[in-house]
């Protein structure tokens, strides 16, 4: 190919990449200094929170008593500045930043809850240090609860980046802005997928592969999925799901519910029922030439 025709490709191509009638929203514009979140400042802060979070356990490994509040300290400080940053380049000023920070103590006591939770639901679990240091559903709670705290201040985008940023990590597809009690577990934790709108009570605990997903939704006049609607599952306190279970739709798994593995579940649930699935025995006919004659 000529210089010639190669810069007539070049240009014809780049010509149609910077045609904006084509992008099909693929192409977001910088208008009046608002961009998109950074992806290497939120992997930062979700860092700087796991060490404030759990102080030893993430980030700087050779901090004791004398020095903790020293390295709290930087850590608050920096990640305020990263926080705010962010926050204001996704939706101008705002107080959000200082709102989380005062957020964090109470975070850590439910955090705690959730540390709890893993230790006394797993014969296997050793002691509380391996359930930080192991378990995916440490660092999938704590992101799912950085990003709910976020949701819950009104800020936009930033918590589902946060939340997706687990879900890459742990396989656990919690979104920010479902409603989780304190005592949450989730034992194993691949596939497990949590929707939106779920609301979910205390000391409930989940196995990997577990779906709280909505059934088909309903469309307006155009033929748009209707937003907004509450269309997950509700969990009270106390429920058990075994892995691989689906349940879907809005409605109530009652307090107390054990649902078996490989459910599918769409109807409400009485408290403390067991559901498991049905088993069907067949009999056959059994000849001893079958078994080579014995």
């Amino acid at each position: 190919m000529s210089v010639k025709d190669l810069n007539h490709l070049m240009g014809t191509a780049i010509s149609q990449l910077s045609d904006c009638s084509t992008m099909g929203g693929m192409f977001h514009e910088n208008c009046d200094g608002t961009t998109l979140p950074s992806g290497a400042a939120l992997e930062e802060i979700v860092a700087l929170c796991r060490a404030i979070l759990f102080p030893g356990f993430f980030g700087n490994s050779n901090i004791n008593s004398q020095t903790l509040q020293h390295h709290i300290g930087v850590n608050v400080e920096r990640l305020y500045e990263l926080l705010d940053e962010q926050i204001r380049a996704v939706e101008g000023p705002s107080e959000a930043a200082a709102q989380m920070v005062q957020k964090l103590p109470e975070l850590r006591c439910i955090l705690a809850t959730d540390v709890e939770a893993a230790y006394n639901g797993d014969p296997a679990a050793t002691g509380r240090t391996e359930v930080i240091c192991c378990y995916p559903v440490i660092k999938a709670v704590t992101n799912y609860r950085i990003a709910h705290a976020l949701v819950e201040l009104g800020v936009p985008l930033i918590p589902r980046i946060i939340t997706e940023m687990a879900h890459s990590e742990t396989g656990i597809d919690i979104h920010p802005e479902a409603q989780i009690g304190h005592h949450f577990t989730i034992d194993h934790g691949t596939g497990v997928v949590i929707g939106a709108t779920c609301i979910i009570g205390n000391h409930v605990k989940l196995y990997q592969g577990v779906t709280l997903g909505a059934k088909s939704f309903p469309l307006d006049e155009k033929g748009h999925p209707i937003k907004g609607i509450p269309r997950h599952p509700i969990l009270e306190d106390n429920v058990i799901v075994y892995s691989n279970a689906t349940i879907l739709g809005r409605i109530t798994i009652a307090k107390g519910t054990v649902i078996g593995g490989n459910l599918w579940v769409t109807e409400s649930t009485q408290p403390g029922e067991q559901l498991v699935q049905a088993r069907k025995r067949r009999s056959y006919d059994i000849r001893p030439e079958d078994f080579g004659g014995l």
